[in-house]
């Protein structure tokens, strides 16, 4: 088996929604029917200004493969757009009339950041929305490869990004974080409508 990434357009995303969710789900542990309430979201995230997913897929091949691409027989598109996912990735270009802008400013003023800070904070960011791996896909240097697919060629200064808090960030996905630059913007955040405590982290980009 071998692993390729590919980019997905938005109609992509429509097609390959409920594959996706499956992903979504399996990777945060959530229950099922957690699918359908993110289903409007997740293509409403679509329509937003910068939105770019990338996707991991599983093909059979001659020769193994690293997540680019590889030795081998090269797939078509076709055989790639249609091959199982096993992690997706996507995020978009940060505004203000956005829910996660307007929560993590309030996250930064509680903190005592001054304003000037929150501006530039707020005035160029992608907002690294979604990472999610398979659980029996994971531990392979899948996620990676998804974030810095997802983040090459960005325009914004910056990527922000929220992941529930873990102690001693002892996780993959806080270890990825880590590996990549990504450093404390809040710690201990609390989202309206959820109990767990957030870190927001971000760094510089490009990557």
């Amino acid at each position: 088996m071998a692993t390729y990434l590919i980019d997905l357009s938005p109609d992509d995303m429509k097609r390959r929604l409920p594959e996706a969710l499956r992903v979504y789900v399996d990777a945060m542990r959530y229950p099922r029917g957690t699918e359908d309430q993110r289903a409007a979201l997740w293509l409403e995230h679509t329509r937003r200004a910068g939105w770019k997913c990338v996707a991991a897929v599983e093909l059979n091949s001659p020769a193994p493969t690293l997540p680019e691409a590889g030795a081998g027989v090269v797939p078509t598109s076709s055989d790639l757009l249609d091959a199982p996912l096993q992690g997706i990735a996507y995020g978009y270009r940060g505004a203000p009339d956005q829910w996660w802008q307007q929560q993590v400013i309030s996250g930064l003023q509680r903190i005592g950041t001054g304003p000037d800070r929150i501006a530039e904070l707020m005035a160029s960011y992608f907002e690294l929305t979604e990472l999610h791996i398979d659980p029996r896909a994971q531990g392979r240097g899948i996620g990676e490869a998804l974030t810095r697919r997802l983040l090459t060629g960005r325009p914004e200064s910056h990527v922000l990004l929220s992941t529930p808090e873990i102690y001693g960030e002892a996780n993959r996905a806080w270890q990825l974080y880590r590996r990549l630059g990504f450093t404390d913007v809040i710690r201990g955040y609390h989202f309206a409508g959820d109990p767990r405590p957030f870190a927001i982290l971000g760094r510089p980009l490009p990557l």
